[in-house]
């Protein structure tokens, strides 16, 4: 990914942090964390990676950010200064509970070599 792309991550994910912070009403987007955007290099599409604080509403959080997304969208385009909006995809973020299998492990082996 260029410098160019990932600034624009990162303005991304601050600015669709504000927006569901801030201007969207829905109860099922309220625990969502906003981790990384991934632009691709046309800037047509962006896949947003967020994480709730509510394991168990997985599927129904991201329906609600993917039905919400021309809203945010739309918002995203009033606050960044760009000339072709890209369209948003809501992902879940596995990498933090892949971060947290993997420490287990490795606490488990640690444990077995005492």
């Amino acid at each position: 990914m260029s410098i160019k792309l990932d600034r624009l991550g990162h303005i991304f994910t601050e600015a669709i942090s504000k927006i569901l912070s801030e201007e969207v009403k829905d109860d099922d987007i309220k625990f969502v964390t906003i981790n990384a955007v991934e632009i691709s290099s046309d800037l047509s599409y962006a896949k947003v990676y967020f994480t709730n604080l509510i394991d168990s509403d997985r599927e129904k959080v991201t329906t609600a950010l993917n039905r919400a997304s021309g809203f945010i969208r739309g918002k995203l385009f009033d606050m960044v200064e760009i000339r072709k909006m890209p369209e948003l995809t809501f992902v879940y973020d596995e990498s933090i509970e892949y971060g947290n299998k993997i420490e287990k492990i490795i606490d488990k082996i640690n444990k077995e070599d005492k």
